[in-house]
């Protein structure tokens, strides 16, 4: 059974830049292939990875109550989508988006065969990232498997921090077991707050590293160049090819 790896945090920290760099660290590490999953509604992983997406769980679901062929199972017909979804990478990266989350209607019947084939799909990577939306409702709504390590990640301002102290509140209510879950700070050159120090203490949540700011990623992000290709010598990656070693490894 392979590892997984999810990311979590308020919207804007950077989560999707650690979750694609976390792939990259994985693949350069030997530890390949990696099944990336882009857990947010904008379907925005792909880009910082360098692939297309042309088809979403969210579009196969709502496709799967009116575009089913006649004489064909719902069964077969999702598990044909599902594969057809799956974006095949060169470099031993497979990505798949689930697009726009279940909504008042859902398809049930739809809703518990997509678990089912992403829970059996995830199963046949050694390690699986998953770029979560703002929250934690993927982990536990779109796949049965554990999470192995939570990384929570927040930017240098209360409501991040908050946000990320409410996230490992959470963890308790999930249904899936959550290994190891730690915090990182992003985007910051400072030292952390005493008062921050203490809530980590109180919830249980370790402090796995901070992240400096990163004046290539803005730069990266004006040009549209995919962030798995930031250089050897960047900070951001340095930092977090040490903190990824300490967790991961």
């Amino acid at each position: 059974m392979g590892k997984v790896i999810a990311v979590a945090g308020k919207g804007g920290v950077g989560k999707t830049t650690i979750a694609a760099l976390t792939v990259r660290y994985l693949r350069e590490h030997g530890m390949s292939p990696i099944l990336a999953v882009d857990g947010d509604p904008s379907t925005n992983l792909n880009m910082l990875l360098d692939m297309q997406v042309h088809k979403t769980i969210g579009s196969i679901r709502e496709g799967g109550k009116t575009e089913k062929p006649f004489g064909m199972s719902l069964h077969d017909y999702l598990d044909y989508q599902i594969n057809m979804a799956l974006v095949e990478g060169d470099n031993r990266v497979d990505l798949i988006a689930m697009g726009r989350p279940e909504g008042k209607g859902c398809y049930c019947a739809a809703n518990n065969a997509l678990r089912e084939f992403l829970s059996r799909l995830s199963s046949s990577y050694p390690w699986v990232v998953i770029d979560n939306e703002a929250g934690l409702e993927h982990i536990s709504r779109q796949t049965n498997r554990d999470v192995d390590l939570l990384m929570i990640i927040s930017d240098p301002s209360v409501r991040g921090f908050t946000t990320a102290i409410r996230i490992k509140e959470l963890v308790g209510e999930l249904e899936n077991k959550v290994g190891q879950c730690v915090l990182i700070i992003n985007r910051y050159n400072g030292e952390m707050p005493n008062v921050w120090e203490k809530e980590l203490k109180r919830v249980g949540l370790k402090l796995a590293g901070i992240l400096p700011v990163e004046p290539l990623v803005q730069g990266y992000d004006l040009q549209g160049r995919p962030i798995i290709e930031l250089p050897d010598t960047s900070l951001l990656y340095l930092e977090l090819q040490n903190i990824l070693t300490g967790i991961v490894m």
